[in-house]
């Protein structure tokens, strides 16, 4: 924990120039075992998803609906863990981390907005799957380049909009009560813990914006998975059930690994809400999910993993 000393010194500035971050831990044994464990991950985040992007350029049995938002999901990934994994790493490595006022709201900006992006980004990919397994014969005209197009700059543009009003309220409250974060990067609820203002139309935006995006993103593609798995049932054959179910099953496991991730950092009671087990939490959310995706795209497509072997052969 820090001195008194040292969190008093920042304590008068920190409404308008800096905060101190806590952190994961305290024990400095850990620091550098997390610090490499936690540098692997995001190295292995980075080329991994750079990696799906360039396969999917290159190879043109690969220039589908479903791997242009495969490759937009890679590029969010790759953009919400750098985010927040650099700042871990210095943090882990120096047990102190004094984030400026300014740069702890440009950080929380990029996070909701890249948030944001995910949802709307698998709310497309379910509706692609709905079309390709449920209207087969009409995918190419539904899912031809300007809607596809149009589905990931909305996902892109709506993100960036629905993180403005909650970064711009946020920035305007008063940070009198405490100059320290508990957590390792600038988040809402820790960020609301410190203020000492009425953070009531914050937490109004909060709720209407969560219904709006993330509730209405959840709908719409159990909406769409209803439909498909119905679909699928009515296959007659066994090998026809399991080919269709496949062309879904790895963005159904990111999908639920997503939302499972949200409900237990997001939707708990107040009273029962810890800001430490927050912390661990949110390494699952920000560092291994974005590292877990393409590993699970790659594992679970039968397609990349073709194009994986025609790129090895090419080479040899």
């Amino acid at each position: 924990m820090l001195s008194d000393s040292l969190a008093g010194k920042f304590f008068n500035k920190s409404n308008k120039y800096e905060f101190i971050m806590l952190g994961l831990s305290n024990n400095q044994e850990m620091s550098v075992p997390l610090f490499l464990l936690f540098l692997v991950v995001y190295l292995f985040t980075v080329v991994s998803n750079f990696s799906i992007i360039g396969l999917i350029s290159m190879d043109t049995h690969l220039q589908k609906p479903m791997y242009f938002f495969i490759c937009n999901m890679s590029l969010i990934d790759i953009s919400y863990s750098t985010v927040t994994t650099p700042n871990l790493l210095q943090l882990v490595l120096k047990g102190i981390k004094i984030i400026s006022f300014q740069g702890c709201m440009v950080q929380l900006f990029f996070f909701n907005s890249f948030g944001s992006m995910e949802y709307m980004l698998l709310t497309s990919m379910a509706y692609d799957r709905y079309v390709a397994i449920c209207h087969p014969l009409s995918y190419h005209l539904i899912m031809n380049r300007v809607s596809c197009l149009a589905l990931a700059i909305t996902a892109w543009g709506m993100g960036f909009m629905a993180a403005f009003p909650l970064s711009f309220l946020i920035s305007s409250l008063c940070f009198c009560a405490s100059s320290e974060i508990n957590h390792f990067f600038c988040d809402l609820t820790p960020l609301l813990a410190i203020a000492c203002d009425d953070t009531s139309a914050t937490e109004y935006v909060i709720y209407t914006e969560g219904v709006l995006f993330v509730f209405s993103c959840f709908l719409l593609t159990l909406i769409s998975y209803v439909y498909i798995i119905s679909a699928i049932f009515k296959i007659r054959s066994s090998n026809g059930r399991y080919k269709a179910f496949s062309t879904c099953a790895s963005h159904l496991t990111i999908v639920v690994l997503f939302y499972l991730m949200i409900a237990c950092l997001y939707m708990k009671p107040t009273s029962s809400y810890s800001l430490d087990e927050a912390k661990s939490l949110s390494v699952l959310y920000v560092i291994i999910i974005p590292m877990l995706n393409p590993v699970i795209y790659s594992l679970r497509n039968s397609d990349v993993k073709e194009a994986f072997k025609r790129l090895i052969l090419a080479n040899y």
